[in-house]
């Protein structure tokens, strides 16, 4: 795990770069819709098939399953790993920094690590089983808050689920006395949960790409998530996140319902 982790490490680096070169040219990039508040660029495409192939040509033995590629046959694979190559493609667009490459590492069924960087901020996240959560090397930890009106929660919405499975969630936790955030990423968001930036986060569905390696990372700090992998074919179609300190997790879990 050790050797995938740096070969991992490297080639997100230098996906970042190449990120930070195609974000200096966004009036040229080509645009299009895959949906509702869903775009790709060729950047996404052209950052996707680096970290594949510096991935797999480290390990040959490895699958790869990429938002923008989709997943190789998956039947019977040991080691996998799960990309996005921009994880918030409209905040990356528009100019904004809420947006990030996510790798993570999926051994035996079991979530092993991931990676998170930022480029605009020149942050990286790590973390996973045997390795401690941290950003830029430093450690992280999570919340220390124990009621909702002691932090920011994060709430994430998607055009795959409808407003009437959203908005009893606000209303949940607004009545509460919390209150909410979103930025367009939720590996970066899973990451500033570990970080302790923020206090929980949830959403209905996320997709694998979106979310493993933040979920690692926010495991790594001490953090809790639901068993996001267990449910059936969530690699495939995703599933729901909640994802906060151990002492706020069930609070959480029933916000989002």
């Amino acid at each position: 795990m050790s050797d995938r982790f740096q070969v991992a490490e490297t080639a997100i680096r230098e996906a970042g770069a190449l990120a930070m070169r195609h974000a200096g040219r966004l009036t040229e990039l080509a645009v299009r819709s895959k949906g509702i508040q869903d775009v790709v660029t060729e950047a996404d495409l052209e950052i996707e098939l680096l970290l594949r192939q510096r991935l797999l040509d480290a390990f040959p033995e490895d699958r790869f399953f990429g938002e923008e590629t989709g997943a190789d046959a998956l039947d019977g694979a040991c080691g996998l790993w799960v990309v996005d190559p921009i994880d918030g493609t409209q905040p990356f667009v528009s100019g904004m920094a809420s947006w990030c490459i996510s790798v993570a590492f999926v051994q035996d069924g079991e979530l092993d690590f991931g990676l998170v960087l930022a480029p605009r901020a020149d942050e990286l996240f790590a973390g996973g089983r045997r390795r401690p959560a941290t950003l830029n090397g430093r450690p992280l930890s999570p919340h220390p808050g124990t009621a909702l009106t002691d932090g920011i929660t994060a709430v994430g919405y998607s055009p795959r689920i409808g407003a009437d499975d959203i908005l009893p969630v606000f209303d949940r936790l607004l009545r509460a006395g919390g209150t909410y955030y979103r930025n367009g990423s939720g590996a970066l968001t899973l990451c500033e949960v570990a970080a302790g930036r923020l206090l929980g986060y949830v959403e209905p569905h996320i997709n694998a790409y979106d979310c493993l390696g933040g979920i690692a990372i926010v495991r790594a700090a001490g953090g809790r998530t639901n068993d996001w992998l267990a449910a059936p074919d969530a690699l495939l179609r995703g599933n729901r996140i909640v994802a906060g300190p151990p002492q706020m997790y069930e609070e959480l879990d029933r916000i989002l319902g």
